[in-house]
């Protein structure tokens, strides 16, 4: 099947061309310009109008809030105990939850998605496409453990008789928890090489045990720029790839995260200072990191703002100073780059997964629509009313 007499928009560092992209069993087989040899029957004519890689949302709660349904829909924070590694999204998805359509609608093809920021330590981020029936046919990989500095964790329990009530608190116990998990893996490893009896079997220290084996990001919740900072010096502590998740006050501290290389998904974007840490929110913000050397991807954090706002999100960045062409690749592959699924999904190339959205104009103009959206090369999603 092909998609043709589109104007494509590869993400791959190449001008955009007139031309069709090819794909069979969900993958990406071919891409090209002017028009295939042969077009079969069920192919698609794109009319001219823009193709891009499917949209990213690199952060979010998709799934796990439900929309309209108030308490019984929420699954988001098991703020029972400060440390929960172990506890796994996919079990707590609603893939009928209508956002996955609104998303859809808008382009957006694949959400990470995880639990809230109530916990120093909260579970685990996984990346999912934004159709199927049950999250284990839309799963993509599990990405990354969540762990949450600032406001949130001291909130959550401060009425509970139990620390956190301070942010060196909040620090203390994700150190102890990772101190705890790598000695863990330590007396593990040192057992196995010399035939020795397993330590104990510890649920938590297991679920961190990917983390020091680079097979899973630490994303911190972080906006004030000295929980920023918090964040990357234990990341350093501890030898962890990780990902500024908000990263709100990163503008005030550019320069030092660019020296660090570090990547952050910015947003919400498009909201109000609702809470003291959010003070010096501003647009400017993706802009600025962005100019010293940070790799920058935008998020929702749905249903902080709805997932359907991910474009416009981008395009208040651009009008306070964020290139275009760094905005649409913020929506793709540095958003598909940091979060780790960039061999899957963020760009058009042959071998990847035939994940796209078809636009009848600039993504970033309020006016533009979402015409027609593929998923896994199926037909997900066509407007008919234009």
């Amino acid at each position: 099947m092909y998609i043709y007499n589109a104007e494509i928009h590869t993400m791959e560092g190449v001008k955009p061309f007139i031309g069709y992209v090819g794909f069979e069993n969900g993958k990406i087989t071919s891409v090209g310009e002017g028009e295939p040899a042969d077009i079969p029957s069920d192919s698609f004519d794109a009319g001219g109008k823009k193709l891009f890689p499917g949209f990213i949302d690199p952060h979010s709660h998709i799934g796990l809030i439900g929309d309209g349904m108030g308490v019984e829909g929420e699954d988001v924070n098991e703020d029972t105990d400060p440390v929960t590694p172990h506890l796994r999204t996919i079990d707590g998805i609603n893939c009928f939850d209508r956002c996955f359509s609104d998303a859809v609608s808008c382009g957006v093809t694949t959400a990470v998605t995880g639990v809230g920021s109530s916990n120093p330590i909260g579970g685990d981020f996984i990346a999912v496409k934004t159709h199927g029936r049950c999250a284990d046919e839309m799963l993509i990989r599990k990405v990354g453990i969540k762990f949450a500095l600032g406001e949130n964790p001291k909130s959550a329990f401060s009425d509970k008789d139990t620390a956190p009530v301070t942010r060196m608190a909040t620090a203390a116990i994700i150190r102890e928890a990772l101190f705890k998990a790598k000695r863990y893996l330590d007396d593990k490893n040192f057992a196995i090489e010399n035939d020795e009896s397993l330590p104990e079997f510890d649920i938590k220290s297991e679920a961190l045990i990917p983390l020091f084996e680079h097979k899973l990001k630490a994303h911190f919740h972080c906006h004030r720029a000295d929980d920023i900072m918090t964040a990357v010096r234990i990341s350093k502590e501890f030898g962890l790839d990780y990902v500024l998740v908000h990263c709100t006050e990163g503008h005030k501290i550019a320069d030092i995260l660019g020296r660090e290389n570090a990547s952050a998904l910015t947003g919400p974007i498009i909201c109000d200072r609702g809470k003291p840490e959010l003070a010096e929110l501003t647009t400017a913000n993706a802009g600025a990191l962005d100019r010293h050397g940070v790799k920058v991807a935008i998020c929702t954090d749905h249903p902080e703002i709805p997932v359907q706002y991910l474009p416009t999100s981008a395009a208040y960045c651009v009008k306070a100073g964020l290139p275009k062409e760094e905005a649409m690749k913020a929506l793709t592959i540095n958003a598909a780059e940091i979060i780790g699924i960039a061999d899957r999904v963020g760009s058009i190339k042959v071998g990847k997964d035939a994940d796209f959205a078809i636009f009848d104009g600039d993504p970033l103009e309020i006016m533009t629509n979402c015409s027609a959206v593929f998923i896994d090369g199926k037909k997900i999603f066509e407007r008919n009313d234009l």
